[in-house]
């Protein structure tokens, strides 16, 4: 099972199912079409969003600015979108998706 991917913009973009007050922030896998990402932070004040960005940037090795929130910012459903920086979608998904 894999997470579903489409292209706008130039910028890859997934669904995200945020578990916010999670014990340890991390990617936890495919749910569905979508990326399930457990997150320490609280869904207060934009902390857990932060925490999101935080937590995908640093798996896919890119800078924050390069993830962006573009729905769902108030919900657990989220669609983010990645700049890719010349990372080519079955690279994105093989960082997404690797074994923590």
């Amino acid at each position: 099972m894999t997470i579903k991917l489409s292209e706008k913009d130039g910028a890859m973009r997934f669904e995200v199912h945020a578990k916010p007050r999670a014990k340890k922030s991390r990617i936890v896998g495919p749910r569905g079409d979508a990326l399930e990402v457990a997150l320490a932070a609280p869904p207060v004040d934009g902390a857990a969003n932060e925490e999101l960005v935080r937590v995908l940037a640093a798996a896919l090795g890119l800078p924050r600015r390069n993830v962006t929130i573009v729905r769902g910012e108030t919900s657990q459903k989220k669609l983010v979108a990645v700049d890719p920086a010349g990372l080519d979608e079955n690279t994105l998904l093989a960082r997404l998706l690797r074994p923590v």
